[in-house]
């Protein structure tokens, strides 16, 4: 059975290398915002959002942390863009083994992008304020998504082979002496 449509609000910064001069002001707004306490410092390592230098093709990519993976990539393939080669790293914000970008500076804790979500909420991260050159582009839309059907784990297997084999009442009779027990 397939499960049903449901909407939902897709939240993301979109990038415009072109406009992006390397100023690293998202990097400093992040920072100063994840501080503890709140802007009390700011220190770049500590920033959820990197910008990359291409020196090869002297441009500056803005990347953001993502989610945290075990184990690094086991390709380094190259994508040309528009004339222009990129190793896969160029553009990677998932936090791995195999470079420190992204991790917490004192403990080595991976760091992610929580799009300064917070009470009172942001009218769009902090980044994005930042960015005086619009390179940075905040937007939510809504998006349709097939809500997967909930699978059962594997307490609820068992418990449905039990009620299979002995039926609901026994089972909520053994459940009814054992909370006696205790």
């Amino acid at each position: 059975m397939r499960g049903e449509l449901k909407k939902k609000i897709v939240k993301r910064i979109k990038v415009n290398l072109d406009k992006c001069n390397g100023c690293r002001a998202c990097e400093i707004a992040c920072s100063a915002f994840h501080a503890r306490p709140k802007y009390s410092s700011v220190n770049p390592a500590r920033s959820r959002i990197r910008v990359v230098v291409d020196l090869l093709n002297d441009e500056y990519v803005p990347i953001r942390a993502c989610d945290y993976t075990k184990a690094g990539c086991d390709g380094r393939r190259v994508y040309t863009i528009n004339g222009k080669e990129y190793s896969e790293c160029s553009f990677c914000g998932t936090v791995c083994p195999t470079r420190d970008l992204f991790k917490e500076p004192d403990s080595g804790l991976p760091l992610k992008c929580d799009l300064c979500e917070d009470d009172p909420p942001q009218k769009e991260p902090l980044c994005v304020q930042a960015c005086q050159l619009g390179a940075l582009i905040y937007e939510e839309k809504e998006e349709e998504e097939v809500e997967e059907e909930v699978k059962p784990d594997e307490m609820e297997i068992g418990l449905q082979s039990l009620v299979d084999r002995y039926g609901i009442q026994k089972l909520a009779d053994s459940f009814v002496r054992m909370l006696q027990k205790n």
